[in-house]
């Protein structure tokens, strides 16, 4: 599962907790993460088939990151790695929290899968837990996956925790829509978008914490499978595809079948409704008066 962190990281965060300590009010910090999105799905890096004016118009007035790497090519590592700062073999999460393991799995291959750790121990210090004992209030919203219950984000420095558990996509009840069957999110109205709800769920504790330092880690569960989109921005992409005339292509990256061409009208809209939630915390920001004082 590639994942992509939007432009400015929090590689930032002990340089600018040092500047913060000589400020009034240090500063606030909102991370996006988005999974399973290709490097290439965005407007600033290429896509002409795509709508991202949000991640663009971030990426306008942010640092962008043209030639970086990920801690591991699927998800479980790569969220840990950022949770911590340690390589997955420091953590112990080195595959896809849930992936199957041992030498029955893997035994018509050259390489065996290593062992790996089925959570993100409490033991690690995380990203939340720092930031907490500088009196930050910390907030999680979306996908965790790191860990069974007892290792969810309240157990790892999070205040509140809207939707992470043990789960790597959306699977229960509606999926991207509500009700969602989510042991952390309680349903909206029936129909109610994911993303959406997600934004929404961010400007509410940004709202109640425009006072104090906070973190507000936005992890969307967008655009990992199953593939769903609403139906207003599926029809939209299906009219440009037609109007382009543009058909499916594919290749092959090992044993797997690759899309060569951007033209898929649902992941589309999946992409267009991630970017959405995106401008929502962004103007949720904006309306607080908190843009010059948050690193994004």
């Amino acid at each position: 599962m590639k994942l992509i962190r939007l432009f400015l990281y929090l590689v930032v965060l002990c340089p600018a907790l040092a500047h913060a300590e000589q400020k009034s009010k240090p500063f606030n910090f909102v991370f996006f993460l988005v999974d399973d999105l290709g490097w290439t799905d965005l407007k600033t890096f290429g896509s002409s088939f795509y709508d991202t004016p949000n991640c663009d118009r971030l990426a306008a007035t942010a640092m962008k990151f043209t030639n970086a790497y990920a801690a591991c090519p699927v998800c479980s590592p790569t969220r840990a790695s950022i949770m911590t700062g340690r390589y997955p073999t420091r953590t112990g999460v080195t595959d896809y929290i849930g992936a199957p393991a041992g030498r029955a799995w893997r035994r018509n291959t050259r390489l065996l899968p290593a062992p790996y750790t089925r959570q993100l121990e409490l033991k690690e210090f995380t990203i939340a837990e720092a930031l907490k004992q500088k009196g930050y209030a910390t907030f999680f919203a979306g996908k965790w996956h790191l860990g069974n219950e007892g290792f969810w984000p309240e157990d790892q420095g999070f205040d509140i925790n809207q939707g992470g558990h043990q789960r790597g996509g959306p699977y229960g009840g509606k999926k991207y829509f509500s009700p969602y069957g989510n042991p952390r999110l309680t349903d909206g109205p029936d129909g109610e978008h994911l993303p959406d709800r997600l934004a929404a769920e961010t400007v509410k504790f940004m709202t109640a914490n425009k006072d104090k330092s906070f973190l507000a880690y936005l992890s969307f569960y967008s655009v990992h499978t199953p593939l769903m989109a609403r139906e207003d921005l599926k029809q939209k992409y299906q009219a440009r595809k037609k109007e382009r005339g543009l058909e499916a292509k594919w290749g092959q990256e090992h044993n797997r079948k690759v899309r060569l061409v951007q033209e898929h009208a649902v992941y589309g809209g999946m992409v267009e409704a991630m970017d959405m939630a995106v401008g929502k915390v962004l103007d949720g920001l904006k309306k607080l008066k908190l843009e010059e004082n948050t690193v994004v």
